[in-house]
């Protein structure tokens, strides 16, 4: 399990509630040596295309080609931790599921594609239902941090998931394409009858992953704004996860020594 951390302060309450959590050094080191190298480097995704191949690549020569190209990054974004702290973290803590990496999509390393960051299911006590998700990893000293604000700050973001249904459409259709013959389907069958009933019927999470002293001030606009006029069906969430001071500028390194040494 991911650590869960320590409570610092909580807001609000449905539709939209916050909270920040803290975690030491030992919780970090914890979650790096766990899920979060194997999501960041998606060695569940290396595992099956190689289980794939198992009849193709045949010769040596054939198999090291093929460890040549699923070989592991050295070129990791502190962001791209971030996100795979946050995703490990729902996964644990809120029951979540995201079954189709963002980083699968990409057309060259180290892009950001639109949409959503996270994309899955959560299994509440009606079954399950779609989840969306925005992250934002930030070391700057303000609060909120700057990632907040703009055209692709979390505001932005998690408002438009709650108000735009095309947005959440093209989210569906993403899940769908996908969907044929994975272990998943039937969760995305569930959570789809839900969402065709009510299209609002999701849950959303802002997180934002940060390394500084916890401050309420980083969620408490935020909750309230998004609390005013939300759907009915809508849930959302926003958690803060502070890290030990310094440790978002040694993020990729950490996860890179995972690998170091026949680390997995």
């Amino acid at each position: 399990m991911m650590p869960v951390g320590t409570e610092c302060y909580s807001l609000g309450k449905p539709p939209c509630a916050g909270m920040g959590r803290i975690w030491n050094d030992e919780d970090l080191n914890a979650a790096i040596n766990g899920q979060v190298s194997a999501l960041v480097f998606d060695d569940q995704g290396k595992a099956e295309i190689k289980e794939l191949l198992a009849g193709v690549a045949e010769t040596d020569f054939e198999q090291e080609q093929l460890a040549e190209v699923l070989a592991d990054s050295d070129d990791i974004e502190d962001w791209r931790v971030g996100e795979a702290i946050a995703e490990a973290y729902l996964t644990d803590h809120r029951d979540c599921q995201f079954p189709w990496p963002d980083g699968r999509d990409e057309r060259k390393n180290g892009s950001s594609l639109p949409g959503a960051d996270l994309v899955g299911f959560q299994h509440d006590e009606n079954g399950d239902r779609f989840v969306f998700g925005e992250v934002k990893t930030s070391a700057v000293t303000n609060y909120p941090p700057g990632v907040v604000y703009g055209r692709t700050g979390l505001k932005q973001q998690l408002e438009d998931l709650r108000d735009k249904v095309k947005i959440r459409h093209t989210l569906f259709e993403y899940l769908g394409y996908r969907a044929q013959n994975a272990p998943w389907l039937d969760c995305f069958k569930t959570a789809s009858k839900r969402y065709l009933k009510n299209s609002y019927d999701v849950q959303l999470f802002g997180v934002l992953v940060r390394d500084v002293y916890p401050h309420v001030d980083d969620l408490r606009v935020r909750v309230d704004k998004l609390s005013n006029g939300c759907p009915s069906g809508t849930q959302i969430e926003l958690l803060a996860l502070y890290l030990p001071a310094g440790a978002i500028a040694n993020l990729a390194s950490q996860v890179l020594a995972t690998r170091e040494g026949g680390g997995s």
